[in-house]
C-alpha cells in the first residue's frame, strides 16, 4: 500500500513529473544537437546527436529517481503526515521497498520517455540492449536508494536542495553526458575515473552502439558496489529510525 501512494503521488500530477523533465532533456538534445551535430562526431560511424541520445536518457532517469523519493520523504516530514506511516508495523524492508520502487518506476518512465521523443531526431540503436536494460535499472536503484538517505538527513526542501544542487547535479553533467572523457585533458579525465554516475552512463551508452570510454564490466563492476554500498547505509539508517523517531 505504501508503495501505491508513492506511485500514485507522483502519477498524479505527472505533467510536472513525467513531462516537464521530457521536454527539458528534448530542449538540450535541440539545442546542443543543432550547435555541436556538424562539429564533434565522439565515434566513428555515430554522430553527435545520436551521441547525446543514451546520455540524455541516462540523465532524466537518474535526475527524477533522486528527486522522488527524496522529495516524498522530506514532504511527508514538513506536512507532518509521516507519523501515520510510522504507525504502521512497516519494517525497514518494506519503507526501502515502497519508496525506493516508486522512485525507480518514475526514473523509467521519464527515461523511456526521452528516448521516444527523441526518435524523432536520431535513428533507434540498440547494439546490446541487455546492458540498456542493466544499467537503466542500477542507475534508477541507486539513485532511488540516494534520494531516499538524503530525505531522512533533510529536514526541509532546502537542506535536499543543497544535496541535489551542489552533488548529485554536478555530478550528473560531469559524467560524460555531453561529452567522451577521452576529449578532455588528462587530470579531468581522472576526476571523471572517481565519478560513479560516469560508469552508469558509460555502461548505458555501451548498450547503445557497443562501443564505450571504458569496460562495461567495469562500469557493472562499480555501479553495483555502489548501490550494495548506499542500500546498506540506507537500510541501517532506516532500521535505528535515523530522523524519523524523535
Amino acid at each position: 500500500m505504501l508503495l501505491k501512494k508513492e506511485v500514485l503521488r507522483f502519477w498524479r500530477v505527472a505533467l510536472q513529473t513525467i513531462a516537464a523533465p521530457v521536454l527539458t532533456s528534448v530542449l538540450y538534445l535541440m539545442i546542443f544537437g543543432h550547435v555541436l551535430s556538424e562539429r564533434v562526431q565522439v565515434y566513428p560511424g555515430v554522430t553527435y546527436v545520436a551521441f547525446l541520445v543514451p546520455g540524455l536518457v541516462m540523465m532524466s532517469v537518474l535526475q527524477n529517481a533522486f528527486a522522488n523519493s527524496a522529495s516524498s520523504l522530506v514532504q511527508s516530514k514538513i506536512m507532518g503526515n509521516l507519523v501515520f506511516t510510522l504507525l504502521t508495523p512497516l519494517s525497514a524492508w518494506h519503507w526501502f521497498v515502497a519508496y525506493v520502487g516508486a522512485a525507480v518506476l518514475r526514473g523509467l518512465l521519464v527515461g523511456v520517455g526521452v528516448y521516444v521523443v527523441t526518435l524523432l531526431y536520431a535513428p533507434p540503436q540498440a547494439a546490446a540492449p541487455l546492458w540498456v536494460a542493466v544499467f537503466a535499472l542500477l542507475g534508477a536503484g541507486m539513485m532511488a536508494v540516494l534520494g531516499l538517505l538524503a530525505g531522512l538527513w533533510a529536514d526541509k526542501f532546502d537542506q535536499m536542495a543543497v544535496f541535489q544542487n551542489f552533488i548529485i547535479m554536478p555530478a550528473t553533467f560531469l559524467a560524460g553526458v555531453f561529452y567522451s572523457i577521452h576529449s578532455l585533458p588528462a587530470v579531468w579525465q581522472t576526476l571523471s575515473h572517481l565519478n560513479p554516475f560516469f560508469y552508469m552512463i558509460d555502461g548505458f551508452r555501451y548498450g547503445f552502439f557497443g562501443v564505450s570510454d571504458v569496460s562495461p564490466w567495469l562500469s557493472l563492476a562499480v555501479a553495483g558496489g555502489s548501490l550494495l554500498a548506499v542500500t546498506g547505509l540506507t537500510l541501517r539508517l532506516l532500521h535505528t529510525g535515523y530522523k524519523l523517531r524523535y
